[in-house]
């Protein structure tokens, strides 16, 4: 197994409500911290609709290895943030066998 280039540092936020002053709550997002990563482009697509045009990218993000049921460790639900750039995290599994590394499965979406 290659070691991954861990270049990148992205921001791991985690869906929470937050109260909108008027007793009720929005949805928002919670920074968990930072963790440094390999981003590596996939497969993309046009998906737009009516009215709008929306390019969908999809990305293999690697990172170090969290200990399970750390808050450090991504779930699907949760984002990365790159800047103004997010990737939506849909599935994370194992990178190698002695469990150094996740690989989480993630989309971007982009207006065009």
């Amino acid at each position: 197994m290659n070691v991954p280039v861990l270049s990148r540092a992205l921001l791991l936020e985690t869906p929470a409500r937050q109260p909108d002053g008027a007793g009720g709550y929005v949805a928002g997002w919670t920074a968990l911290g930072t963790v440094w990563a390999a981003l590596e482009p996939r497969t993309g697509r046009d998906a737009g609709g009516e009215g709008a045009a929306l390019a969908l990218m999809r990305y293999r993000i690697v990172l170090r290895a969290a200990p399970e049921g750390s808050s450090m460790r991504p779930r699907a639900g949760q984002r990365f943030r790159l800047g103004a750039r997010v990737f939506r995290i849909q599935a994370v599994a194992e990178h190698d066998a002695r469990a150094r590394y996740l690989e989480c499965f993630a989309q971007e979406e982009e207006a065009t």
